[in-house]
């Protein structure tokens, strides 16, 4: 089955309708100040460490880390001697890439979205910020847009494989309090989306797929005749 259809059959299971959905991550949480971890309650700020089953997979793939390392190498060297090949024009596209590339990555960094979230403790985003570990200890979220808002759903403990057969709704923001945003409206291919909530702060997430169909969903929405 594909991952999009373990999506459905998940998302069918939990009785949901959804417009758009992809499985996605946070950055590390930086520390909060003292005073307000506590008044949380001194919530969990780091997801679960990989179950028993994972380790004992990490261990047994350990050894052949040198090898992957080895046949990466190999295939940046065959990817450079077939740039060296390219037409002239298979070479300007590629630098024209690179460029979009250095432009994104620059435009990222200007308007602060290389951090998990806006800085401001006390905003929705913060605090929505300090419960995301006591959710769910699982390191990703499944993240689904529907008519009503945004629904996050997870395993509720951390789970090396299986992810969908576990899945459970962590979270729900309604339409009224937070909305998905492309910040740059489709102009970098990126994996980057924000949650914006209605005081304007907002959280970062990170999808698995580049230009993922929440990406489109978004992108379709912000168009005039949406």
């Amino acid at each position: 089955m594909t991952r999009r259809g373990k999506q459905r059959v998940a998302t069918d299971r939990l009785g949901i309708h959804t417009e758009a959905g992809a499985w996605c991550w946070i950055d590390k949480i930086p520390q909060p100040p003292a005073d307000v971890l506590q008044a949380a309650g001194n919530p969990r700020l780091r997801p679960a460490r990989l179950p028993l089953l994972g380790m004992i997979g990490a261990v047994l793939g350990a050894p052949f880390i040198p090898l992957l390392m080895l046949l990466s190498l190999l295939s940046d060297a065959e990817e450079a001697v077939k740039r060296s090949l390219d037409t002239k024009e298979e070479k300007e596209r590629w630098r024209a890439k690179k460029e979009d590339d250095k432009r994104r990555d620059a435009a990222i960094a200007q308007q602060g979205f290389d951090k998990v979230f806006d800085g401001d403790w006390q905003g929705k985003a913060g605090q929505f910020l300090l419960r995301w570990y006591s959710h769910s200890t699982h390191h990703q979220r499944l993240l689904l847009a529907t008519e009503e808002g945004i629904v996050l759903a997870a395993p509720p403990r951390r789970v090396s494989v299986g992810r969908e057969k576990h899945l459970q709704i962590v979270a729900r923001l309604p339409a009224t309090e937070a909305a998905l945003v492309d910040p740059f409206s489709g102009e970098f291919e990126t994996r980057m989306l924000l949650i914006r909530f209605e005081d304007g702060s907002w959280l970062r997430i990170d999808t698995e797929e580049l230009r993922s169909s929440l990406h489109m969903h978004v992108l379709r929405q912000s168009l005039p005749d949406s």
